[in-house]
């Protein structure tokens, strides 16, 4: 058993599974105020990392200006989604509205590679050490980034929601519509803010991926590998989306340990999270942390 393969493995998937956590928050923060699952959440990560690219090598712009006009892009590209593909929906049953976000994601899947092309490009040097050694360990400066962004994503959510006006509208909005619009709250303006926030903290994760790996449409399967932490944590739950993201990202890189040890099946580093989410349907479907709706006929 070689001990140091597995704390490296360990400490990359709760730096990744952070990463997983905030797009995770994004789907159960479209989910709650709208009740739609969003299948273009992968596409709003890549629509973010090549326009951050985009700033930086055609503008060329310093990183923090770029990051800075590409969140204030994915704003408006959120809020201009919603109030144009996803407003006229509503009152629609909700598959319409689902296969609507299929849509995008195709649309804007294909869009992208019409614009910036097929193959993977590098993003410009961001840091001047690539990796740098935490407990004696090597580690992507980009992921140590993406740690603290994700743990502050995580701190701002967690006060958002419980102390902010905006906050409590949409927690109001996400428990009963009907309701929230007769206490005086905008339900549109609250979907509108909510595609934007996950718009926004998408494009947070996008960026992060994209200086490691490039930019490419390979950044969208993102979106589908976060869902089974999704579904771990509970649909309707952040602290079930940040302890889903954790543990799926911990969960991959041990099945690759343990592959790359013992099995030597190949490939168990992308299967394992979804063989965790068939496990998760038939034991508990509705997640952790999830709330279990009780219909009566």
């Amino acid at each position: 058993m070689d001990g140091t393969l597995l704390f490296q493995l360990t400490l990359n998937g709760l730096i990744v599974g952070a990463l997983y956590g905030v797009v995770a928050m994004s789907f159960v923060l479209i989910y709650k105020a709208s009740q739609v699952v969003n299948f273009a959440q992968g596409e709003f990560l890549l629509v973010g990392a090549w326009m951050c690219w985009w700033f930086l090598t055609e503008w060329q712009l310093p990183f923090v200006i770029g990051f800075l006009f590409t969140l204030v892009f994915m704003t408006l590209f959120g809020i201009i989604l919603q109030v144009v593909v996803l407003r006229p929906l509503i009152g629609e049953p909700v598959i319409s509205v689902i296969m609507a976000t299929i849509g995008m994601g195709i649309f804007f899947q294909a869009l992208m590679k019409w614009i910036f092309g097929v193959f993977a490009k590098p993003f410009p040097p961001v840091f001047t050490a690539e990796r740098v050694s935490v407990l004696g360990l090597e580690v992507q400066t980009a992921y140590l980034l993406s740690l603290g962004i994700s743990v502050a994503i995580m701190a701002g959510f967690g006060w958002f929601f419980r102390y902010s006006r905006h906050g409590l509208a949409m927690r109001a909005t996400a428990f009963d519509q009907q309701v929230a619009q007769s206490l005086g709250i905008s339900v549109p303006r609250v979907f509108a803010m909510s595609w934007a926030i996950s718009a926004v903290v998408s494009a947070v994760a996008g960026v992060t991926v994209g200086m490691v790996n490039g930019v490419s449409s390979a950044l969208s399967f993102y979106g589908i590998k976060v869902f089974p932490a999704v579904i771990l944590g509970g649909l309707d739950s952040i602290l079930g989306a940040v302890l889903g993201g954790l543990i799926v990202g911990v969960l991959e890189n041990l099945a690759q340990y343990v592959d790359s040890q013992w099995l030597n099946w190949g490939n168990m580093y992308q299967v394992a999270p979804f063989y965790a989410l068939l496990l998760i349907l038939l034991i508990k479907p509705y997640g952790l942390f999830g709330t279990r709706n009780i219909e009566r006929i």
